[in-house]
C-alpha cells in the first residue's frame, strides 16, 4: 500500500537558499539565525544558539553538561563527531560507592558528576570550523542570563517539583530560583546575574590575552578547566554534603585535576548505509550505533510498502528496537576502554542472523546477539530484580519523586525532570551541524553559588557491576543516551536531525528518518506524525528499571492501530496527545535548504530564508 500524505501540519516545513536552523526552543534558533545573518558560518550559529540553551532552557541543560556533536564541513568535505562527553573522576571505582552502600549510581547530587564536556566541545567547534569571535557567541547567552529568559510551564513546573529540596538543601538552588522565596511565575522572566557574571569573566580573561580569536578562545579553555571555573567546582565538590536520590548526603568525586586533565576530541562516526543513504552517529560510548543496527535489521522489509502509521510497521520497529538495545546493554561502551565489536554489530551477516528472531508478535525476551558471560548473567538477574521491585513498588527512597532524576521523555507537568535539547544547523555553504545537549539541569545537582548553575549527573548511567562495558572506571565515559545525527544522500551531505528523549532519542529520530527517508513524508509531516517508544530494556537512568514489553503511543495514533498492536501481543499504553518527541531537522539539496521543527511542547522552532 502507499502511505497517506498528512493532509495538515500546524507549521510549514521551512524551505530556503540562505540558511535553516531548528532548535528546542525559538530564542536559540533566532540567536543561531542571527549569527547567520551577520556572516557566519552553521558552526557559529550552533554555538551561539546551543551555549543560549543553557539560558532558556536550564531545566534541560547547563553549562557544566554535555554535547555529542555530528558535522559535516563543507571545505574539507568531512563528515566527523567531536565529542563533548566529559568523563569520570579518577577517583570513580565501583568500590568508591559500594563502600557507601550503594548498588547504584544515585540520579542526582554530586556523586554522579563527570568532568563537564559541553562547554570545551562548543569551544573548539568555534575555534576549528568557525569565523567568529568568542563575544559574539557568548553575548547572547550572557544578555538572556542577566536581563531574564521568558518563563514558561515547564521551567515553573521543574522549579516547583525541586522547592522543598532547594529551601531545605539546595541553598544555592533557592538563591537562583526561589528569588524572595517565590518560584518563577509563567509569563515573567527569569533572571540569573551570576551566572552571566561567570561568562564575562571568562570573556574578560579571553579577551585580556590580546586580539587573535584562537588565543581568546584557547585562554577561554583554560580559565574553564584549569583555572577559575575548576577551582570553584572542585571546592563545591569537595567541601560539603549534598543530598542526592540515595536519601543520604555525600561529597563529589570531582576535582580540578580531573577537569584539567580532560579536552573534547574529534573521532571518525559510525556509518551505515541504507537504501540511498548513509547514516553517521556518535560511537559507542553514546547510544548512537543503536539506530545502524535496527536500519541494518529494517533494511530486510519492504517498508516502503507499508502504512507509518499502521501496525505492521510499528511492530517491525518496535521488534528490531528490542534486538538492538539488547546489544547497547550487552555490548556498548567507551571504546577506549572495551572492545566492543560494532563492525560485526553493523555486518550484513549478523543483521541476517538476528533479522530471523523477529516474528509476527511481540518478543518478551532481552536477547543480545552477542556471546555472554557470567557477568552479564549477573546483571540480567538484576535487571529482572529492579523489574520485580518496580512492579511492586518498592525499592524506591521516600526522597526520590522531589529530586530530579533520570531524563524521561517529554513529561507534562507536574512531572518534569532533566531532560535534554537539540539544535542543528544548515547555511548556504552547505556545512551541517547537529548537536544535542544535556545535562547539568537544575533538577540535578545543586547550583554552585560561585558560578550560578550546577554539575551534571552523567556518570548515573555506568553500573558498578564489575565486567561490563559500561562498569564505571577512572576517566572512562559513561554510555550516554545522547545522539545526534546527519546523513548523507547519494554521497552528498543532505540532512541532520535529532531530539532529546533519553532511551527514547534513537526511537523518535528513527521514526523520523525513516517517514521521510522511505516513506516520502516531508521533514515537518515526518516530525509531526504519531509516534511511539518502547521501555523493554533497563533505563539508561536511575533507578535503571525496564517495563518489559511495553510501548507507549502518541494520543494521535489510529485506534485501530494500537488494537492490532495489541493482538500481536504488545502491552500498549496511549499517552496524551502530542506526547511524543521533541524532534528538529534540516535538510539540503541542490542549493535548496529545509527544516522542521516539534510543536510538542509549544518551545522547538525552526528558522530559515
Amino acid at each position: 500500500m502507499s502511505p497517506t500524505q498528512p493532509s495538515f501540519v500546524s507549521r510549514p516545513e521551512i524551505v530556503g537558499s540562505f540558511g535553516v536552523v531548528s532548535s528546542t526552543h525559538w530564542i536559540a534558533s533566532a540567536v543561531a539565525m542571527s549569527i547567520l545573518e551577520r556572516g557566519g558560518n552553521a558552526f557559529d550559529a550552533a554555538v551561539a544558539g546551543g551555549l543560549t540553551l543553557q539560558a532558556v532552557e536550564p531545566h534541560l541543560n547547563g553549562p557544566a553538561g554535555e554535547v555529542p556533536i555530528v558535522f559535516y564541513n563543507a571545505r574539507t568535505e568531512q563528515t566527523e563527531v567531536l565529542c563533548g562527553q566529559g568523563v569520570a573522576p579518577g577517583a570513580a571505582t565501583p568500590e568508591r560507592f559500594t563502600d557507601l552502600g550503594l548498588d547504584l549510581i544515585p540520579g542526582s547530587g554530586l556523586l554522579a558528576t563527570v568532568v563537564p564536556g559541553a562547554f570545551d566541545a562548543w569551544l573548539v567547534m568555534l575555534r576549528d570550523h568557525g569565523t567568529m569571535r568568542l563575544r559574539d557567541v557568548f553575548e547572547p547567552l550572557i544578555h538572556y542570563a542577566r536581563n531574564g529568559i521568558p518563563v514558561l510551564p515547564r521551567i515553573n513546573s521543574a522549579v516547583a517539583g525541586m522547592q522543598t529540596v532547594f529551601e531545605n538543601h539546595w541553598h544555592g538552588s533557592r538563591d537562583v530560583y526561589l528569588k524572595n522565596g517565590d518560584l518563577p511565575q509563567v509569563g515573567t522572566m527569569h533572571r540569573n546575574p551570576v551566572m552571566a557574571d561567570t561568562y564575562e569573566r571568562i570573556l574578560s580573561e579571553a579577551e585580556a590575552v590580546g586580539g587573535d580569536r584562537d588565543r581568546q578562545i584557547e585562554a577561554a579553555r583554560r580559565a574553564w578547566y584549569k583555572g577559575f571555573v575548576a577551582e570553584a567546582m572542585d571546592r563545591f565538590s569537595q567541601s560539603g554534603d549534598v543530598l542526592d536520590v540515595d536519601g543520604v548526603p555525600h561529597k563529589g568525586l570531582l576535582t580540578a585535576d580531573d577537569m584539567g586533565r580532560w579536552e573534547a576530541s574529534y573521532e571518525k562516526p559510525l556509518s551505515l548505509k541504507f537504501r540511498d543513504f548513509e547514516v553517521f552517529k556518535p560511537g559507542p560510548w553514546s547510544q548512537g550505533p543503536v539506530m545502524l543496527q535496527q536500519l541494518s535489521l529494517l533494511d530486510g522489509f519492504a517498508l516502503e510498502d507499508m502504512d507509518p502509521s499502521g501496525d505492521e510497521y510499528i511492530h517491525l520497529i518496535l521488534e528490531a528496537g528490542k534486538l538492538a538495545f539488547a546489544d547497547r546493554e550487552a555490548a556498548y561502551g567507551d571504546p577506549n576502554f572495551s572492545d566492543v565489536p560494532m563492525e560485526h554489530l553493523l555486518s550484513k551477516t549478523y543483521a541476517e542472523e538476528r533479522r530471523r528472531l523477529m516474528g509476527e508478535t511481540a518478543s518478551l525476551d532481552l536477547q543480545p546477539g552477542i556471546q555472554t558471560d557470567a557477568a552479564w548473567e549477573a546483571h540480567l538477574a538484576a535487571i529482572r530484580t529492579r523489574e520485580t521491585k518496580a512492579a511492586a513498588g518498592a525499592g524506591e527512597p521516600t526522597v526520590a519523586p522531589v529530586l530530579g532524576v533520570g531524563e524521561p521523555t517529554v513529561a507534562l507537568p507536574p512531572a518534569e525532570r532533566g531532560d535534554t535539547c537539540h539544535i542543528c544547523v544548515v547555511d548556504r555553504h552547505g556545512n551541517m551541524v547537529s548537536a544535542t545537549p544535556s545535562g547539568g539541569w537544575l533538577q540535578s545537582s545543586p547550583v554552585i553559588p560561585e558560578l550560578g548553575f550546577p554539575l551534571n549527573s552523567r556518570a548515573q548511567m555506568f553500573w558498578l557491576q564489575p565486567g561490563l562495558p559500561s562498569t564505571i572506571a577512572p576517566y572512562k565515559r559513561p554510555r550516554t543516551t545522547l545522539s545526534a545525527s546527519l546523513a548523507h544522500r547519494d554521497g552528498k551531505p543532505y540532512m541532520a536531525w535529532g531530539t532529546p528523549g533519553g532511551d527514547q532519542q534513537d526511537q523518535w529520530s528513527l521514526q523520523l528518518f525513516l517517514r521521510h527517508a522511505v516513506s516520502g513524508l516531508n521533514l515537518q509531516q515526518s516530525i509531526e506524525a504519531p509516534n511511539w517508544h518502547t521501555d523493554h530494556f533497563p533505563s539508561s537512568f536511575w533507578p535503571r528499571a525496564a517495563k518489559p514489553n511495553t510501548v507507549v503511543v502518541d494520543g494521535q495514533m489510529p485506534e485501530a492501530t494500537v488494537t492490532k498492536l495489541r493482538e500481536r501481543g504488545h502491552d500498549v499504553v496511549v499517552g496524551p496527545v502530542w506526547s511524543e518527541g521533541r524532534l528538529c531537522a534540516v535538510s539540503q539539496k541542490d542549493g535548496i535548504l529545509k527544516g522542521g521543527a516539534d510543536p510538542r511542547t509549544s518551545q522547538g522552532y525552526a528558522i530559515g530564508r
